[in-house]
């Protein structure tokens, strides 16, 4: 599967992500964070240091907007080889994915998604 299938996904996952794809074979499964595209009624510039209560709005706000896409990364999780590993969106307004190459494909093709990047291991530098 080519990511040269996939011209609107182009913006949604980087070229050494896509290449990574490609070496998958159709049923091996990867790990993913799926972006959500949080659209927020919020004003930007907010002037200084926000206060921990408008902090904590800030990020209920983005949960709340994530969460409802959570339908639709479902619908598309279902469709194929599989499944969202977090139960809620993050802070940020994503959640982990388990799913193929095709999976990764057809979840960048949604208009609720934003960005898809691969889920890494974090190590220490010896």
């Amino acid at each position: 599967m080519s990511q040269g299938q996939y011209k609107s996904t182009k913006n949604k996952i980087s070229k050494e992500f896509a290449a990574r794809l490609d070496q998958l074979g159709p049923g091996e499964t990867i790990r993913a964070i799926v972006l959500l595209e949080v659209k927020s009624s919020e004003k930007p510039g907010v002037r200084g240091r926000q206060t921990y209560t408008q902090r904590e709005a800030a990020v209920d706000r983005v949960r709340q907007a994530a969460e409802n896409a959570l339908k639709d990364i479902d619908d598309i999780l279902s469709g194929i080889k599989g499944r969202r590993l977090d139960k809620h969106p993050t802070a940020l307004g994503s959640v982990l994915v388990e799913t193929t190459a095709a999976g990764v494909y057809a979840l960048a093709e949604s208009a609720k998604v934003k960005a898809i990047i691969e889920d890494q291991g974090v190590s220490l530098i010896p």
